[in-house]
Order: C-alpha cells, then structure tokens, then sequence
C-alpha cells in the first residue's frame, strides 16, 4: 500500500510540475511583453481583418466574425502570418504583403488555351467569367476565362490574387 502512495505521490508532483512549467512559460512569455500574451508561432489567434488590393476591398471579416488560425500550421500566406507575429490581444495593425509572400507571382505557364470540347456542353464561357475546374486533390480551383477563340478558350489557372501586392488591416480579438 505504501509503495502505491508513494508513486501516486510521486505521480502528482510530476503532473504539478508538468503544469507549472506550462503555467510559467506564458508567464515568462507575458512578463517579457509587459503583461499580455503575443502572437508567437504555435498559438491559436482569432483576428478581424480586412484585405484590399489596389484600394479596392476585396475580403473581411467584418459581419462574419473574426477569422481563427494556428501559427505556424500552414493555413495562412506566409506574409500574413509575418504581419500578426508580436501583436497582442486588441492591436490594429496595417501591413501590406509582397507577391512572393502572399499568393505568388503570376505564372505565364498557367495561362493555358483549352480545346472548347473539353469543356462540359452546359458551359457557355465568356471572357471574364471565373469557372471552377477540380485539381487532383479534389479542391475546387477558380480559372479565369481571358480569351474566347475560334476552337479553344484561353483560361488563367493563377490564384486570382497572384501578382497582388495585397494590404491588410488586422485587428487580434483573442490569443490561445
């Protein structure tokens, strides 16, 4: 029995060491910020934003409510993420992101002509339109309609907003 509680003991105090380091490291990490948590990489964080490009408006997050993202995991451009590190919980922030570091430059090899019968027949394309093909992973890709020719339609498979300088306004509404 006594070997039991001594091991239970020994359990507990682990598991109370365990969580004060976890207590102390943000702690640590709030006192080096004088008193309030940072956007670091491995953290949870809601924002609100909004994104233009070329002063037009072209994405918020305003009536939605707040975008939620982990740092780190992949799920944002790299320059977004870059403009949130270091901000706490109620900081606003401008922040304008390059190309390279947003949705890439334009690539002239993904402006391809498409033979007009190896669109579905209900599709009746139109320069300008946007229609949605399926990549090999299965994830919907809008493509551009640029061009309609006699046998063939020339279709941008570029991000839309590849080439853009994109600016964002953000605003961290909470940090996990």
């Amino acid at each position: 029995m006594k070997k039991h509680l001594v091991l239970l003991t020994a359990l507990a105090g682990l598991i109370t060491a365990l969580s004060f380091s976890a207590f102390a490291s943000d702690a640590a990490e709030k006192i080096k910020e004088g008193g309030a948590l940072v956007v670091t990489e491995g953290k949870t964080v809601k924002v609100d934003y909004t994104l233009e490009v070329d002063g037009e408006v072209i994405d918020s997050s305003k009536g939605r409510g707040p975008l939620e993202f982990k740092t780190g995991s992949g799920q944002m451009i790299p320059g977004f993420e870059k403009g949130v590190m270091g901000m706490k919980v109620g900081e606003k922030k401008s922040f304008k992101v390059n190309p390279e570091e947003g949705y890439g430059p334009e690539n002239s090899e993904a402006i391809q002509n498409i033979p007009k019968n190896q669109l579905p027949p209900e599709v009746n394309p139109e320069a300008g339109m946007t229609l949605y093909a399926q990549s090999p992973d299965g994830r919907q890709v809008p493509v551009r309609v640029m061009e309609i020719k006699d046998d063939v339609v020339v279709m941008n498979f570029n991000h839309p907003l590849a080439g853009k300088t994109l600016d964002f306004d953000v605003e961290v509404v909470e940090i996990q």
